[in-house]
């Protein structure tokens, strides 16, 4: 018999901001922006706080409990979790 490799739970995933894109503040904008060579993404305040908490070495459990920490409040996950999803989908972000 062969040991079964789980899958990693969904809250272990470890995402990273997507080749091509830098995550910065701009000033101007008084925002979060992803830069890419075609042009920019000004980010609302919640996408900002989530994405510039994925660094590639921070699970999604750890980044919702320091969101959930650092705004006072809980029950997070559900919403970072989708974010993250269509984050993926845009090539903001990638899992590591």
């Amino acid at each position: 018999m062969h040991a079964r490799t789980e899958a990693p739970d969904v809250r272990e995933r470890v995402p990273r901001i997507g080749r091509g894109f830098r995550l910065q503040w701009e000033p101007v904008q008084s925002a979060h922006v992803l830069l890419y060579p075609e042009g920019m993404v000004k980010l609302n305040a919640s996408a900002g706080e989530i994405l510039k908490r994925c660094d590639g070495s921070t699970a999604i459990d750890a980044i919702v409990a320091d969101l959930e920490r650092t705004f006072a409040t809980t029950g997070l996950e559900r919403d970072v979790r989708g974010f993250l999803d269509v984050a993926a989908e845009q090539r903001w972000i990638e899992w590591t």
